[in-house]
């Protein structure tokens, strides 16, 4: 077990150091323990304290990937700060994120939400992105407010996630952005975005089983008003929901 943990100690120390064109082999040593850990809760969290130390260190980028991509699989919410913090870095939010979708703890979507308000462009729109690969309800006011964003990136990510959420809360967050773009209080950009996310969370309503809600939408988004390709799509979603073609 000493030659193990000896392999695992030398594995740590050239993580700290690890970077683009370095043998991954050198690392080896850590999946496999966490590969071991699975079923040991108190080694899962050691390693993950230890991956998540790499993320506050001065390590280079590549190494953080590393912890990053390990944290995906493996961390909790004890890992969600160090991943937070990364939100920020131009060269490294993406790795951030990529976690921080994947971790399962509500802790992961509160670091975004609460993210979004210290980020701009494109570092806030892959925030909200991942909010809606995330699935994560809790956004959706803050979504609804931010697809009508003065960024036009934001704004029709913003409109993408909340299509992502897929529920008749977020459904209806988007119908309400379409009114306002028809009152002239929302730009015209956002109501083909706010449309296709609209169409969006109607397949994923009758992909749950919810035919009427979903119904419902793609009834509405049938009217003159919407572009043809939403009309039609809307058509042969309303016959899926109903059963009447």
């Amino acid at each position: 077990m000493t030659g193990a943990n000896d392999a695992l100690e030398k594995a740590f120390e050239a993580l700290k150091g690890y970077d683009w064109g370095t043998d991954p082999a050198t690392l080896k040593m850590i999946d496999d323990a966490l590969a071991a850990a699975r079923g040991d809760a108190a080694s899962r969290s050691e390693l993950e304290a230890r991956l998540a130390a790499v993320l506050r260190s001065a390590a280079p980028r590549a190494a953080k990937d590393f912890a990053c991509r390990r944290l995906s699989r493996a961390g909790s919410a004890a890992c969600v700060p160090a991943l937070a913090g990364l939100l920020g870095d131009d060269s490294l939010s993406h790795m951030a994120r990529y976690a921080l979708e994947r971790l399962p703890c509500p802790e992961a979507g509160s670091a975004l939400r609460e993210a979004l308000s210290k980020l701009e462009g494109k570092l806030k729109a892959g925030a909200v992105r991942s909010l809606g690969a995330r699935r994560d309800v809790e956004s959706i006011p803050r979504l609804a407010e931010l697809s009508s964003d003065p960024d036009p990136l934001v704004a029709a990510t913003a409109a993408a996630a909340l299509g992502q959420v897929g529920t008749a809360e977020a459904a209806a967050a988007l119908a309400a952005k379409e009114g306002a773009v028809a009152a002239g209080k929302a730009p015209d950009s956002l109501c083909r975005a706010a449309a296709d996310a609209r169409l969006e969370c109607a397949e994923r309503l009758l992909g749950a089983g919810k035919k009427a809600e979903a119904a419902a939408i793609y009834e509405a988004l049938r009217s003159a008003s919407q572009p043809e390709h939403v009309r039609l799509a809307a058509s042969l979603g309303l016959a899926a929901a109903t059963g009447k073609s």
